[in-house]
């Protein structure tokens, strides 16, 4: 009889992954970058449980957007009061904070509960080519056939 395998915290193997953000596509590039997050490329993938590998992006400055989404596109936040909506294009984001803009496409493409918010917090944006985490020796992520 075989039995269902189901990990255990002792299970779990983090792995460093270092991506580069230039010229490609926002989407795109917040799949895949979920997709490690969640662990969904690993063997030992369980949905209950936090498998994934921790994420940096560098050169979040230099994404592309495909389409009019640079100048249409709008990414919206709310104050919490009536009336205190409001609305920044991509190109103001990308120009101010192009970190956010990241982070945001990454944070909707995972659970919306305590797993997903753990999940997040192991993704690293940078705006530059630049990061502090020489130390943990990230290996290089390419992705196939995404740049723009």
């Amino acid at each position: 009889m075989t039995r269902t395998f189901s990990p255990t915290p002792a299970d779990v193997q983090r792995d460093w992954v270092i991506i580069d953000a230039t010229d490609i596509v926002l989407g795109r590039l917040a799949s895949h970058a979920a997709t490690l997050l969640r662990g969904k490329h690993k063997p030992t993938f369980a949905p209950h449980m936090d498998m994934g590998d921790f994420v940096i992006i560098i050169n979040a400055e230099k994404i592309a957007l495909t389409g009019s989404k640079l100048t249409e596109k709008n990414l919206y936040r709310h104050s919490g009061y009536p009336g205190g909506i409001s609305a920044t294009t991509y190109s103001e984001m990308l120009e101010r904070f192009p970190t956010r803009a990241v982070e945001k496409a990454v944070r909707g493409m995972l659970p919306k509960n305590s797993i997903g918010r753990a999940q997040l917090t192991k993704l690293k944006v940078y705006a530059g080519p630049e990061h502090p985490h020489a130390a943990q020796q990230p290996k290089p992520y390419t992705l196939g056939q995404v740049a723009q």
